[in-house]
């Protein structure tokens, strides 16, 4: 994928325009709020808020397999397909997700929440390729940390919305064992809107900042170009540094809320602490924006985060299936 900048001045005259980089952001921030955030929901009421969370552990057990490989294939993906193509079609496969749990409620079948489960896996890796070219790339140099905050903010609204979606449809069940056809079908509406919200988006080259310069020419690639410079990112130092801190940003998604969360909630509180959860990294990513945090500062906080981290993870494991 060649970048060619453009220093074409665009008049801007109109605050909000559509084709800025504000309007982009938050556009992808509600994509998330409705895929991904929704998804984070469903996931933190444990075991996808089944009884038996035997299927939903399968189906994780699946996505995170086909994540790991297309979350390494999805930047290569998107410089092929383009943003629309790329986010529409990894959208739609959350829809599929939670509607294989709808199915699960009735029939007790597994073997369709884990084909669905390792969909999603290829569909996230195509969604999260396509946010983070589009909030990196879009903001000018100076905003980026702002912009980055302000989707974090939207996207995580998704877990608090459909955290109370469970906890207010099935508060009168003083009995529930598994989130009620409502639930997942309020769910899937909200992941059906996502996906055609994605196709809303503009590309690169339409989005014009506010000093008046568009964001970038963009010559997409073929899969042969990709293939060579997906294959030199393993040597690549800088990219192997960050592997450790990716792979603890998404353990928790798969050990703590999977099994914790179930064993110590019902749907109702399960839900409510999806909106104290969620809510809490909404607060975060404000205050890491508006606080400037110094080199030494980034160090000490930064093991102080991975001694939190690590506590959390051990006291995990006492909640694992034996």
């Amino acid at each position: 994928m060649g970048f060619e900048g453009d220093d074409t001045q665009v008049s801007t005259k109109a605050r909000f325009r559509y084709n800025s980089p504000l309007v982009q952001v938050t556009l992808i921030g509600l994509v998330c709020f409705c895929c991904p955030g929704m998804f984070n929901a469903l996931a933190g009421l444990g075991g996808g808020g089944q009884e038996n969370p035997t299927a939903a552990n399968n189906a994780n057990t699946a996505l995170y397999t086909t994540f790991a490989i297309f979350g390494i294939l999805g930047g290569g993906i998107y410089n092929i397909l383009g943003p629309r193509l790329t986010l529409a079609s990894g959208c739609s496969t959350y829809v599929l997700y939670a509607g294989s749990f709808l199915y699960y409620n009735h029939q007790q079948h597994q073997a369709f929440a884990i084909i669905s489960g390792a969909v999603l896996g290829i569909g996230s890796g195509f969604l999260w390729a396509g946010e983070g070219a589009i909030v990196i790339s879009y903001p000018p140099q100076h905003r980026k940390g702002t912009y980055i905050s302000l989707f974090w903010s939207v996207f995580n609204m998704g877990g608090v919305i459909g955290g109370l979606i469970p906890f207010i449809l099935n508060y009168n069940r003083s009995e529930a064992a598994s989130v009620n056809d409502g639930t997942n079908i309020g769910i899937m509406c909200f992941m059906t809107a996502g996906t055609l919200l994605s196709l809303s988006l503009l590309p690169p080259s339409k989005v014009v900042r506010d000093d008046g310069t568009r964001c970038t020419n963009i010559k997409y690639s073929k899969v042969s170009t990709e293939a060579v410079e997906i294959g030199k990112l393993f040597f690549n130092w800088k990219m192997l540094f960050i592997a450790p801190a990716a792979w603890a940003s998404n353990v928790v998604h798969s050990l703590p809320v999977q099994y914790v969360d179930g064993a110590l909630f019902n749907l109702r509180t399960g839900g409510l602490n999806n909106v104290f959860y969620w809510g809490g990294q909404m607060v975060g990513s404000v205050g890491i924006d508006t606080y400037w945090i110094s080199a030494s500062r980034v160090r000490g906080e930064g093991f102080e985060a991975a001694v939190a981290w690590a506590c959390g993870c051990t006291q995990s494991f006492h909640y694992l299936p034996s």
